[in-house]
Parts: C-alpha cells; sequence; structure tokens
C-alpha cells in the first residue's frame, strides 16, 4: 500500500497520490451517508447525487447516487459484494449496538465470542457488508 503523499515509480514514472477514498453506491443517499457518517462519528458534507463523509476533518469516504444499485447478497455467491471493509476494534458490543441503532444489519455473528480472534458480518443500509472483528 502506498500512503498518502508518497510516490511511487512504476513503469509509467512516479505517480503521486493526492486523495483515495471508498465510494459506495446506494438507492437513498441520505440514508447510507448518515449511516457511515454516524459510525464514523463523522459529518455528512451533501451534495445532489453525492455525498462525502468526514471525520476530524478528513475526507474518509464519499456515497453515489445509484437509482438502480442492486444490494449484494451475502454471503450467497450468486450476486458478487464486490468489495467489503473490516474494522478491528476493542469493544465489539458497542460497535454492534451502534451499527445496529444506524440502520446497519447483522448476517453473520460471531461462532466463538469468547475466542481471541473474530469477526462479525454486517450490512449497511444499501446492503454493503463489512465486518466488525477484534484481534
Amino acid at each position: 500500500m502506498i500512503p498518502l503523499g508518497t510516490t511511487s515509480a512504476g513503469k509509467g514514472g512516479l505517480v503521486k497520490f493526492r486523495r483515495r477514498t471508498i465510494v459506495f453506491e446506494t438507492a437513498d443517499l441520505d440514508a447510507e451517508s448518515a449511516f457511515w457518517a454516524g459510525l464514523l462519528d463523522g459529518t455528512v458534507e451533501a451534495k445532489d447525487t453525492w455525498h462525502n463523509v468526514w471525520v476530524e476533518g478528513e475526507w474518509h469516504l464519499a456515497v453515489q447516487l445509484a437509482p438502480d444499485h442492486v444490494p449484494p447478497v451475502w454471503p450467497d455467491g450468486a450476486s458478487s459484494q464486490q468489495v467489503h471493509l473490516d474494522f478491528y476494534l476493542d469493544d465489539l458490543e458497542a460497535a454492534h449496538d451502534k451499527v445496529l441503532k444506524l440502520g446497519g444489519r447483522l448476517v453473520k455473528s460471531v461462532d466463538d465470542p469468547a475466542a481471541r480472534t473474530g469477526f462479525r458480518v454486517y450490512t449497511d443500509p444499501a446492503g454493503h457488508p463489512f465486518c466488525l472483528a477484534w484481534p
């Protein structure tokens, strides 16, 4: 992974990455951006078809209007999930409660909550999967 503000030499020469972000597609911009801003303790900068989610003064992710968005089905496999996020944290139960309060949905519970490592799988309001994990 290349840290922001650094350069990388490749076949095309030096490339400087000024910014990178994750963009979620959704049919409901308000619900999706409010969910991620709430989970990350951020704020939403709303435009007509694009919302930015800012956390501690930095742009962390974006939400783009896709009126015909079809949510992936986890772990069905018939519809591709394309990508998912993993969040590693210390207080799984607090994060679990926050996700549900914000409109997320639990789709795979913990097999053994006392295990040294593990994860739970959730979806955001638009159906994008993500994991809450602990090391």
